[in-house]
């Protein structure tokens, strides 16, 4: 049964979208799930950026119609909207925590499934039964949607062996034979439910003469909510056990009618929690995203150089010089006009050499016989030299051949991979991963995710193809250095936000072995030089935002760097919360908040995983030059209020550096950043005992005023 607090008809949405209707269905106290049925995603970003607001406390589950191509079409037609790939639409429904169902019963299933059940850690299910069939039809649907079958521990199996029938299953699903009474379902769940190698349990009632359906859910009652895993229930036979479902329903075990629909609401609860997993857990800091590890500006340059000559396709040598701007490692290649060039290049790189077509418009060289491999000596590069020619003038015609590049033949044993890019009507960019080589569309094995990444959403884009399982090293090779990928990913991600001209990008193949990482060829497009600059794609999920990072010298001489925070941060803000003294705390909250709850995951998660769209908090961050060990000083956060063109602004200082100029400086920087935004009021609110803060804000410009019936004080600056 589920109740609904509103049900919205959105039209067109002309006026109003997703993003609204989810930032007031969020804030709805009486709203517990958000369920949508979706044609087209309208405004991608603001979509994204509230879902995954609400997705923390609140789940969003989805239908999208228009998976297949005439139904696409049809929503199109009759929304007025483009509908972008499926695929896409997927890695954005990851990307933000929301679930995404294909009917309209697991819609219902699974708002009220997640409201009554904690959601899995982990994908194991154990299913308890008193008939061998359905169980086997309830794990096909769990394993086809990406659940596993728990395996029963020792402990449990010897719990179990000391009360079941000498013939029972002895594995899971755990069969506990058509004769089974109440008291054997409750001791089977007992152990099932303390068993560490499980996540869930499944309970399976089929109609016997020997089991009596409400009695065992009497007992099942007890269970509900003991073993923080999720219990479902599946009490098959309609109406001849629906007092039992009954039962259970009011005790908060979601039932089904039906096994596999249980089986597939568990997998769905698992993909649930690995969507919400993405936004909590914190990545590691990759060196490139310090001052100085990459080069976007002569990169620009390059790009610029290309689109003022009215290209729109970069040589392999451009290309490659970019991915070298941005950290990432390319093989030595040189270029060769003529067939002697080749020769002394091959030579001084060294045999055997690999030659391949130098083209401003050629994107597929194998295609037009524009690859020569394994060339031992300077008889074979002369002899490759002219047949690749020859070649390309043929298919290509004789305007294309601009010589050839010279390479190293790189005999390292590993993976090939790809690695690239390309836009999406309705998402932009959005970046792919999988095998590659010349088979790569081939082979189909690929995932896709939306930048910008960081190191855990790279790990989570790698781990949903089939080449990972090899990455980690299968049949006696060695593993490949799996954080090394990841940077290079996260590098890559940074490439792709911060050069809006770049349209399609491959890094193809991308070497990846146990001695290290190399990009043998790439290929980059531009996009049309008719386009403005305003007209370029944008991301979906707004990047970092550098142009607020600045230097600033405290009082005493220290130098400091004031910067958006970013998730990376949260190990260095929990040792921030550390330098607070209890009245620093109780000023800035009002209340007296434990360290403990300060440095929680859950809500550290909350300070540094920002929507940059809504949130911008500063950080200002010191280096200590003989450590090198970053240490967060102070914060500044403006915070906008929903549907509003305004913003709270709230600033904390480390006691340590108080009385040095970084209150001040935070909330300047903090009120510019609020006119950058186009904002139009910044407010705050603080104690009538903080004096101190008070006149910072006076300082800037603030006007104050007592509130009513309060101990605080209201700012208010106008823009």
């Amino acid at each position: 049964q589920v109740g609904f607090s509103a049900i919205v008809s959105t039209g067109s949405m002309l006026d109003v979208g997703w993003g609204d209707l989810i930032d007031y269905f969020g804030d709805d106290p009486r709203t517990h799930s958000i369920l949508v049925y979706m044609e087209s995603v309208g405004d991608a970003r603001s979509f994204l950026s509230a879902a995954r607001e609400v997705s923390l406390s609140k789940p969003i589950i989805v239908i999208k119609a228009g998976r297949s191509e005439a139904a696409s079409r049809a929503a199109a037609s009759h929304t007025g909207a483009l509908t972008g790939s499926d695929e896409v639409l997927d890695a954005a429904f990851r990307r933000c925590g929301v679930l995404r169902v294909h009917n309209i019963a697991d819609l219902f299933y699974m708002a009220e499934t997640l409201s009554k059940q904690p959601r899995p850690r982990g994908p194991r299910l154990t299913i308890i039964t008193n008939a061998g069939g359905p169980a086997v039809l309830a794990t096909d649907a769990l394993v086809a949607n990406g659940g596993q079958l728990a395996t029963p521990s020792e402990e449990s199996l010897r719990g179990l062996d000391k009360f079941l029938p000498r013939h029972w299953s002895h594995n899971n699903p755990i069969d506990i034979l058509g004769d089974a009474d109440s008291e054997r379902y409750a001791k089977a769940i007992e152990i099932a439910s303390k068993d560490p190698n499980s996540d869930g349990l499944l309970v399976i009632l089929a109609p016997q003469g020997m089991t009596d359906p409400s009695e065992v859910a009497e007992r099942l009652q007890s269970y509900a909510k003991v073993s923080g895993k999720p219990l479902l229930a599946s009490w098959m036979g309609g109406l001849a056990v629906a007092p039992g479902e009954k039962v259970l329903n009011t005790a908060g075990i979601p039932t089904f009618g039906y096994p596999d629909t249980a089986a597939r609401a568990f997998a769905h609860m698992w993909r649930y929690s690995c969507n919400l997993r993405g936004l909590y857990e914190t990545p590691t800091l990759v060196e490139s995203l310090e001052p100085g590890g990459v080069s976007p500006n002569r990169t620009a340059e390059v790009i610029d150089q290309a689109r003022n000559r009215g290209r729109v396709l970069l040589t392999e040598l451009e290309s490659k010089q970019i991915l070298s701007y941005y950290g990432i490692p390319v093989v030595a290649t040189r270029a060769a006009n003529n067939e002697d060039q080749a020769v002394n290049h091959a030579s001084e790189i060294g045999y055997p050499v690999v030659l391949k077509v130098l083209s401003e418009t050629i994107t597929h060289k194998t295609d037009v016989g524009g690859v020569k491999l394994n060339l031992q000596d300077e008889r074979s590069v002369r002899s490759a030299f002219h047949a690749i020619r020859s070649s390309v003038m043929e298919k290509a015609g004789t305007g294309q051949f601009l010589g050839v590049t010279v390479q190293p033949m790189v005999r390292i044993e590993g993976y090939e991979l790809i690695l690239g890019s390309s836009v999406d009507p309705q998402f932009g960019p959005v970046i792919l991963f999988g095998s590659g080589g010349q088979l790569a569309e081939i082979y189909r094995d690929y995932a896709l995710s939306l930048p910008p990444l960081n190191s855990t959403l790279a790990q989570r884009l790698m781990e949903q193809t089939h080449v990972f399982k090899a990455l980690k090293g299968v049949r006696g090779r060695p593993p490949v250095d799996l954080v090394a990928l990841e940077n290079l990913m996260v590098r890559f991600s940074r490439l792709v936000v911060e050069q809006p001209w770049i349209a399609e990008i491959d890094l193809n193949p991308l070497l990846a072995s146990s001695e290290g990482l190399l990009v043998l060829d790439a290929r980059v497009l531009l996009h049309s030089s008719s386009l403005h600059a305003d007209e370029l794609p944008k991301t979906a999920i707004r990047p970092y935002p550098s142009q607020y990072v600045s230097r600033f010298t405290m009082k005493d001489g220290t130098e400091v760097t004031l910067r958006p925070i970013r998730p990376e941060d949260e190990p260095l803000m929990s040792k921030f919360h550390e330098t607070l003294s209890d009245r620093s705390v109780y000023m800035r909250y009002f209340s007296s908040l434990s360290l403990s709850s300060r440095v929680a995951h859950e809500r550290l998660v909350r300070i540094c995983f920002v929507d940059y769209d809504r949130v911008m908090a500063l950080v200002v961050d010191h280096k200590d030059e003989t450590t090198a060990q970053h240490q967060i000083l102070g914060v500044g956060r403006l915070i906008k209020f929903h549907g509003k063109n305004e913003v709270e602004v709230a600033v904390l200082v480390s006691d340590q550096c108080q009385k040095q100029g970084l209150g001040i400086e935070l909330l300047r920087r903090s009120v510019q950043i609020a006119r950058d935004e186009k904002l139009s009021t910044v407010s705050a609110e603080m104690l009538r005992d903080n004096l101190g803060v008070q006149n910072i804000f006076k300082k800037i410009g603030f006007r104050l005023r007592l509130l009513a019936n309060s101990s605080a004080i209201s700012a208010v600056l106008d823009l």
